[in-house]
This record gives structure tokens, sequence and C-alpha cells, in this order.
């Protein structure tokens, strides 16, 4: 079973508006971080946004439902 999901996003970031709009289309559940308020977070993941978290694993745009839908089985 796959750890809790967060979305590492931005505020105004169109990328990250279209990978909450797939994740709510799915019916999938994140959390989101926004990483403009930790600086850690933004060094990580700052050029790499939309990025899915989840413990250990992550997937970072482009994805589409079916890479998700791997992605989230992958960790079962």
């Amino acid at each position: 079973m796959a750890d809790e999901i967060v979305l590492m996003h931005t505020q105004d970031c169109h990328l990250c508006e279209q990978a909450e709009a797939m994740l709510a289309w799915m019916g999938v559940s994140a959390t989101p971080c926004d990483i403009a308020l930790d600086p850690s977070l933004a060094e990580q993941y700052g050029v790499r946004i939309p990025v899915l978290v989840s413990g250990e694993y992550e997937l970072g745009w482009p994805f589409e439902p079916a890479q998700i839908k791997d992605w989230l089985e992958s960790q079962s």
C-alpha cells in the first residue's frame, strides 16, 4: 500500500494545476506541498515540479494517468 501522496507544487504553476486536475479526475487524493514555503524543498524540486512523492518514491512531470496508476501499483 502506498504511503500518503504529496504533490510538490507552487502557486501560479500551470503544470501543477494540470497535475492537480489529473489527480482529481482519477480520484487520487494528494496533499499539496508548496515548495516556495521551504527553501530546501525549493532547491530540491524547484525546476522539477510538479512531482508526486510517496515515501521514498517520486514521479516527476510529465506524467499521464496510466503512469500514475503504474507508479501507485509499484508501491503495493
